[in-house]
């Protein structure tokens, strides 16, 4: 298993944009691509995902941009990654495709079954709202932070 760029961008522009929005305002693609030093093009291929998705809503215009289009207590790492079109997959093999020649006698394939649920289940445990709560975030000090000074 390999997490895309494309899939870390989209769980880092997705959590700049819950410290970054203020009561559901939408947040513009130019500010999450200067907060997080991301390129704007793919941010925006990034957010058509997600919005395809259901993950965030889009409004047009000036004041415009994304937010979210469900609480951040029930939106997953998994769901993001999902959406971004990230497989969390750890089978070495292509028995999904029902083509495998040691079928019923491979032992191996249950353990990096196992493995792969195991990540699956672990990333559909954590939200959005616990990774900020996790991390002491405070909208205000963030913001006023996120102000003077952005990361990349």
């Amino acid at each position: 298993m390999r997490i895309t760029t494309r899939g870390r961008y989209a769980l880092r522009a997705s959590l700049a944009m819950a410290m970054m929005g203020k009561d559901g305002c939408p947040v513009s693609i130019s500010s999450l691509s200067e907060r997080e030093n991301i390129s704007s093009v793919f941010l925006e291929q990034i957010f058509f995902k997600l919005r395809k998705a259901g993950i965030v809503a889009s409004v047009r215009g000036p004041g415009g941009g994304f937010y979210f289009a469900r609480p951040l207590e029930k939106l997953t790492i998994k769901d993001i990654l999902d959406a971004a079109g990230e497989e969390l997959n750890l089978l070495p093999c292509n028995k999904q495709q029902d083509e495998c020649d040691r079928e019923g006698y491979c032992l191996s394939h249950a353990i990096w079954q196992n493995v792969t649920d195991l990540v699956n289940n672990y990333f559909k445990g954590i939200t959005l709202a616990s990774i900020l709560e996790r991390n002491n975030f405070k909208k205000d000090t963030v913001l006023k932070k996120i102000e003077k000074e952005p990361y990349g």
